[in-house]
């Protein structure tokens, strides 16, 4: 499918508040057939996913130390999860430290998963992840691990505004631009 195309269909899916606001962009390299253009999504005219950018307004994680450094990142701590905690330390560890070992066991795994998402992201072609969202359910691109399919489906006009509501501790866990785009379409509530 030509790039022009895909936009056209990418775009008609956008909710009807973001329509003029969030618009997908690429570049090509006419002389160059073999170099790849770079695809990238705009609010306001402001650079927001383009990996490659050093200007853009998303903060992009380089390690996982970084990650568990950032002070905006919460990680909600489940009663199962310190209870394991309990149970691997048989009971010996105070109350206190077992919730901060709990934490950073969990911000351990959100920094490898986010830096998985973020590297695939980098590795992966706009297009072909944008025509795999023209084809699978909105519910599969929210609970994908793609942040690009979860970026689309959350501008898409498919879903409504108790769904987003209803997604506030599922968006916690996401990398910072799904974040972003979530924090976007819930002002437009």
């Amino acid at each position: 499918m030509s790039w022009s195309k895909l936009k056209q269909q990418l775009e008609s899916f956008l909710c009807p508040a973001l329509h003029g606001r969030v618009e997908y962009r690429a570049t090509s390299y006419s002389y160059l057939p073999d170099k790849a253009g770079n695809c990238y999504i705009t609010v306001d005219k402001k650079n927001i996913l383009n990996m490659s950018d050093p200007t853009t307004l998303i903060r992009w994680y380089q390690t996982e130390l970084e990650i568990k450094n950032d002070s905006d990142i919460r990680i909600p701590i489940s009663n199962e999860e310190i209870e394991a905690v309990r149970n691997d330390t048989k009971g010996t560890v105070p109350e206190d430290r077992l919730k901060i070992i709990a934490r950073n066991r969990k911000i351990s795994e959100y920094g490898k998963e986010l830096l998985a998402a973020q590297s695939s992201l980098s590795k992966s072609n706009f297009v072909v992840v944008a025509n795999k969202f023209l084809t699978i359910s909105i519910d599969e691109s929210l609970e994908s691990n793609d942040i690009l399919l979860n970026i689309l489906a959350l501008v898409d006009r498919r879903v409504g505004k108790r769904r987003i509501l209803n997604m506030t501790e599922k968006m916690e866990l996401k990398h910072p631009v799904v974040q972003y785009f979530y924090e976007l379409r819930l002002s437009m509530i």
